[in-house]
């Protein structure tokens, strides 16, 4: 993997409680994070990372690029305030977040833009975020494959995304699995729990290593300490296949990030 299989996700977080979940987080182990312009929240990610004595080159940090920045002109400046908040000058990973609307920043132009900023040292690798395989099929036609570290989507059991994953397998990109509990939906849900009680452990934790042995990353976020170790158990959880077929099961195709006006036209 070009990327860590285990990070720490920020959306929705901001303030002391971004900066307590981050600090936690390191703390415990955790070496890859994960936040967006739109976050708000990429000076307190800063912060977190410069205070908890962990050195810049022992963390693999992420940041996405909002769709109002995804033109030439402004692309490479914004990253670079991005940069100034995040207190770095350089960055491990960089996403177009969600696509251009309507194709309003020709998909090329954003590509070429974050190319510079991987030639500047601004970041170490690109990809992308919430791209259909047609979207993806473009990326990869004008940057290559090996260019497009990831394609980061919504994926849990209850929305496998099969179709979208199965193409970015063939073609190497790998997956980053957001929302992979669904907002905490499936913690509840009887059938994960039925796997997590015969393993000894957290529905959570069931869920995360789902996406991982199916070569996921993951990048789970929460406020609490006691939920950020118990997911890395995640990491030590082996599902067999009896487990993946019964997950399996599950998806029934409950998109949860779906922002009218931004989505694309899901697979």
């Amino acid at each position: 993997m070009s990327i860590p299989a285990f990070g720490l996700g920020t959306f929705r977080l901001q303030g002391q409680v971004v900066v307590d979940s981050v600090r936690n987080a390191l703390d415990l182990g955790y070496r890859a994070i994960d936040t967006a312009q739109i976050y708000a929240n990429e000076a307190d990610v800063g912060r977190a990372v410069a205070e908890s004595g962990i050195r810049r080159d022992e963390v693999f940090l992420t940041t996405k690029i909002w769709i109002d920045n995804l033109s030439r002109e402004r692309l490479v400046p914004s990253l670079q305030d991005s940069l100034k908040k995040l207190r770095t000058d350089h960055v491990d990973l960089t996403l177009i977040h969600w696509p251009s609307p309507n194709g309003a920043v020709p998909l090329a132009e954003s590509l070429d833009a974050l190319a510079e900023a991987r030639a500047q040292g601004l970041t170490r690798q690109i990809g992308v975020s919430n791209f259909t395989i047609a979207l993806l099929r473009q990326a990869i036609a004008h940057a290559g494959a090996g260019a497009i570290a990831t394609n980061q989507i919504e994926v849990s059991p209850y929305l496998a995304n099969r179709a979208v994953t199965g193409f970015a397998r063939e073609h190497g990109v790998q997956i980053t699995s957001y929302m992979t509990l669904a907002y905490g939906k499936v913690l509840q849900e009887p059938v994960l729990r039925e796997i997590a009680a015969r393993h000894g452990a957290t529905p959570a934790q069931v869920a995360l290593a789902w996406a991982l042995r199916q070569g996921y990353a993951v990048i789970p976020s929460s406020t609490k300490r006691e939920n950020l170790a118990s997911n890395l158990g995640a990491l030590r959880l082996q599902l067999d296949d009896a487990d993946m077929a019964r997950i399996a099961t599950l998806d029934r195709n409950e998109r949860l990030a779906n922002p009218p006006g931004i989505a694309p036209a899901w697979d």
